[in-house]
């Protein structure tokens, strides 16, 4: 399980990265897009793929996992 969860790190985007480091550092659906100049969907939208690749059922499951990979 830990290799898959090692592999899951590669294969975010650099703006599903950007985006869960502003979630870690706490801030809004709206924080974020009005930080990155992109819609509050499109937020919801990475956030959802990152969900899915980390085979997570929340925000904050995924936030976790992120930290432990160090991503």
């Amino acid at each position: 399980m830990k290799g898959s969860d090692h592999k899951s790190k590669f294969l975010l985007t650099n703006r599903e990265r950007e985006v869960f480091e502003l979630l870690v550092q706490d801030k809004t659906t709206r924080d974020i897009a009005q930080q990155l100049f992109i819609s509050e969907k499109t937020v919801r939208n990475h956030i959802s793929n990152v969900m899915q690749k980390l085979n997570v059922k929340g925000r904050s499951q995924a936030v976790v996992e992120l930290i432990k990979l160090g991503s």
